[in-house]
């Protein structure tokens, strides 16, 4: 694999900015919205956030800032299809 092809963690931060990601914490709660802004210590913020507890919504918070030695992970997620749209 040539150098440029290489996707490092920071490249997947960059490329996710302004959209909807996923934020896996150690505590196993996750939290969904759209990725605004992250530092170099991994403290996020998000908005348009939603609390989800063992897959069931618990807290809608709009705005939300995350605490980086919390996270376990941060995904990307698929933005939903509207019903009675096609491709």
């Amino acid at each position: 694999m040539s150098q440029a092809t290489k996707k490092t963690p920071t490249d997947f931060l960059k490329s996710v900015l302004g959209r909807p990601v996923c934020v896996k914490l150690n505590s196993g709660s996750e939290f969904r919205g759209i990725l605004a802004c992250l530092d170099g210590f991994m403290n996020i913020a998000m908005e348009q956030t939603e609390e989800y507890v063992d897959g069931q919504l618990k807290t809608k918070y709009g705005d939300a800032f995350i605490r980086g030695n919390t996270v376990l992970y941060i995904s990307t997620q698929k933005r939903r299809q509207k019903k009675g749209k096609k491709k």
